[in-house]
């Protein structure tokens, strides 16, 4: 398994293991009311949930099992992928943490950042799916 591989899954299974957290805590406060402010983790509990595990999951699964190319790179050029990670991390944790920094433009800063993040991968590994077709060249019949 590629090294990008190992860490968008291990980054998936923190987010995972903090979205159950902040999950729990929610349903414990539904149950017997300890802290009203509890609540207010619900956004960051889907984001973390979301975009978090599923999603980063989901994408270093496709970076390990989507086709290789017949090069000495096989995954193509990696670094779009790994510009990926970063931003799609960094946009999760902007979104979390946006509401204790009060400033309202934070959320579509994340949002934005992710965006850019998942463009990103897609042109990373765009040749992979679709092959370059050279319409000039005629193989042998």
């Amino acid at each position: 398994m590629p090294r990008l591989s190992r860490f968008f899954i291990r980054a998936s299974l923190v987010y995972l293991f903090l979205g159950f957290t902040f999950g729990a805590l929610i349903l414990a406060n539904k149950g017997i009311l300890f802290a009203p402010l509890v609540w207010a983790l619900l956004p960051a509990h889907i984001e973390l949930m979301f975009l978090g595990w599923m999603t980063q999951l989901a994408l270093g699964v496709a970076f390990w099992i989507l086709p290789r190319l017949g090069s000495s790179t096989p995954r193509g050029d990696e670094r779009w992928s790994w510009a990926a990670f970063i931003l799609v991390n960094l946009g999760i944790l902007v979104l979390v943490l946006s509401p204790l920094a009060g400033i309202p433009w934070l959320g579509l800063l994340a949002r934005a950042l992710q965006t850019l993040g998942f463009a990103a991968f897609a042109l990373g590994n765009w040749q992979r799916i679709y092959p370059p077709k050279f319409p000039n060249i005629k193989g042998s019949i």
